[in-house]
């Protein structure tokens, strides 16, 4: 009975090792690990707290599980000596001498990880933590707070592996021979590794504030370093140790899969260990899922910081899904701003940077939903790599820096449109019920009025778009149609509409726009004229004309105020040449019908010259291109000779 006793023991001696190594003037090894007393001040005198761990001897009285001699011996060698370390590196088997099975020798691996692993959970359970907290009630230079917030719940932890892990393991080695099994006790503990998320998630945190710490408290830095120096440490930082927790997991996940893997197929163990394998897989997919949720939490607050935290865009269940810089292109400057934007899995803000950067860096000017948001490349040779965003608050021309970023962003938005489409697809189908809706799906609506529209830039017109008439800086001046978004003049929008998308609040709309709107008849005098030869719109789109750019007019008189004109041949009139001085231009200044003209190329100096003849009237344009030149001299060649094109799968030369 009596070598029954001396074989067992509790790690609660363990505490002597540290003790030593802490108590100022205590040479180290002064005394035996059976002759160290165990004196009230190596206990915590500190009644303890919902968030401390009770005093390891009281706490073991009742339910502590005692461990050998043998075993307390080795660990203190080990600890003396730092030879855990080594234990701790996978691959080290016994000497030849022992020939143990292989499954075995991953078991005592496991062991001998988890005996250096309880001894970190004691240095920073007993020793770093309880030192901090005791310094902190004395010298108050730092909050207790502070201390329990950096080492979270790492006594529940400690106790957990001390008292029940650590021991089972130990009795199953013991006794191997009668019992060579460790499978039904993984599977029985495995549960209780979810503690770790706790501890996981908390630990950026933890790690900032004690780096804040150290610099802003010397009394913090003194006991640290002091700790730190000790042979109990291994001149090891706390950040070191404080790691150990966050990789346990997945090293009880390695080692339990190389032991699944060393069992024979007749093995008892081999059910209860693939069992106790996915529970532990379970257990670090739990650790990770805490992570990856820590990461979206603090990168949801990084972009609030930068926001400016305001009330209505702060939610935690948002979704980061992108963000970074991008060019607005300006309906009136010619050079695109520097804007910032944010895509959540809810909404895109559309940021501007603040000009003093006093806490936040950007300032949300527009709040786009992504339900109903559109999104589509732009072709635009001036602007390369754009692509429009068009929502119910707003429509935006943007520019990427280049093809696979603007590519990236159009994903990023895509995918956000699907995913709310989706949703909203699934709540369609759940209040319909199994049946559907029987009834025949609407056409689409006219938006004019529910989403903001794309406005037209400045420098594409040179008149009015409903009226035609010519813009000037005094009396006839720019306007954009909230509604459309045409450029028209003040005469044509002197109309008020309310516009859904703007909370049906009255904006500037042109004549065509109020009376869809409202429904009111046109004013007296307000009829549309006639619609004169010339007024017919710049087909600027490839699909709506045979061929269309920019051409020089040299000779012309249009040319010495315009360095260069859009020409267009469109294919619902595919024999008349125009000429419009802007591409959005409502009404063309020249019609040239082409049916008999001959082309010819210019002089030899400048092949991208051609002149049109016929009957004493010459006109000569210049392309941008050689190859431009040639696709224009084909197309006029073709119209001459009266062909007009039968079908889309005719050659198409539109630039």
């Amino acid at each position: 009975m009596e070598q029954a006793c001396e074989k067992q023991d509790s790690v609660c001696n363990l505490v002597a090792v540290f003790e030593n190594n802490r108590t100022p003037g205590a040479a180290p090894g002064s005394h035996s690990l059976e002759d160290q007393p165990h004196s009230p001040e190596h206990q915590l005198s500190l009644s303890p707290e919902p968030w401390e761990a009770p005093p390891v001897k009281e706490a073991l009285k009742s339910e502590f599980r005692p461990v050998s001699r043998r075993y307390l011996s080795s660990l203190k060698n080990k600890l003396s000596s730092g030879a855990w370390r080594k234990s701790c590196q996978p691959g080290v088997s016994p000497g030849p001498e022992t020939q143990e099975p292989e499954e075995k020798r991953v078991v005592r691996e496991l062991l001998e990880t988890e005996q250096a692993y309880v001894a970190r959970l004691h240095l920073l359970d007993q020793v770093f933590f309880q030192e901090l907290l005791r310094e902190a009630g004395h010298s108050k230079a730092f909050p207790e707070d502070v201390v329990k917030l950096i080492f979270s719940n790492i006594s529940s932890i400690y106790r957990f592996h001390a008292q029940f892990f650590l021991p089972e393991l130990q009795r199953r080695v013991d006794d191997w021979t009668a019992t060579p099994r460790i499978g039904d006790v993984i599977q029985k503990l495995a549960p209780f590794l979810k503690m770790y998320s706790e501890y996981v998630k908390n630990f950026e945190r933890a790690a900032e504030l004690l780096a804040t710490w150290m610099d802003k408290s010397q009394p913090f830095q003194e006991v640290v370093t002091r700790i730190q120096c000790s042979e109990a440490s291994g001149s090891l930082t706390l950040q070191h140790h404080m790691l150990e927790p966050v990789q346990r997991i997945p090293r009880y996940e390695l080692l339990l899969k190389e032991y699944v893997q060393k069992l024979p197929a007749q093995a008892p163990d081999l059910e209860d260990a693939q069992r106790a394998l996915d529970m532990i897989f379970s257990a670090a997919q739990h650790s990770n899922a805490a992570i990856a949720e820590m990461e979206r939490l603090q990168g949801l607050w990084d972009v609030y910081q930068r926001l400016g935290l305001e009330d209505d865009i702060v939610d935690p269940s948002n979704t980061l899904l992108r963000e970074g810089p991008v060019l607005k292109i300006s309906f009136r400057r010619s050079d695109p701003m520097e804007r910032y934007l944010v895509l959540f899995n809810n909404m895109l803000l559309y940021c501007v940077p603040r000009v003093l950067q006093v806490g936040a860096q950007f300032q949300v000017r527009t709040r786009i939903d992504v339900a109903g948001m559109k999104v589509r490349e732009l072709t635009d040779a001036e602007f390369p790599h754009s692509f429009l965003v068009s929502g119910k608050q707003r429509t935006l021309e943007l520019q990427a820096r280049s093809r696979d970023e603007m590519v990236s962003w159009m994903q990023a938005c895509q995918a956000a449109i699907d995913q709310v489409e989706k949703r909203s697809e699934t709540f369609k189908a759940a209040v319909q019920g199994p049946q559907g809706d029987t009834q025949e799906p609407k056409p689409q609506v006219e938006e004019l009025g529910l989403r903001a529209p794309q406005w037209v830039r400045d420098k594409m017109v040179t008149m009015c778009m409903r009226c035609q008439e010519p813009f000037n800086a005094l009396t006839r001046r720019r306007h954009h149609c909230r509604a459309c978004g045409y450029v028209v003049c003040a005469k044509c929008s002197d109309y008020r509409a309310e516009l859904k998308y703007d909370s049906n609040r009255p904006n500037r709309v042109c004549l065509t726009c109020y009376t869809f709107l409202t429904g009111n008849v046109l004013p007296q005098g307000k009829e549309d004229k006639k619609r004169g030869i010339l007024e017919k719109e710049a087909s600027a789109a490839p699909d709506q004309s045979l061929v269309c750019s920019f051409l020089q007019l040299i000779g012309d008189k249009c040319s010495r105020s315009l360095p260069r004109s859009w020409c267009v041949i469109p294919r619902d009139d595919p024999l008349v040449l125009y000429v419009y001085a802007a591409p959005q231009d409502t009404k063309a200044h020249t019609s040239i019908p082409l049916l008999g003209y001959q082309v010819i190329s210019g002089p030899q100096g400048d092949p991208r010259v051609f002149q049109l003849q016929q009957s004493g009237q010459q006109y000569t344009f210049k392309a941008e291109s050689v190859e431009l030149q040639g696709r224009w001299v084909r197309a006029i060649k073709r119209a001459a000779s009266g062909q007009t094109p039968e079908g889309p799968d005719e050659e198409d030369v539109s630039d």
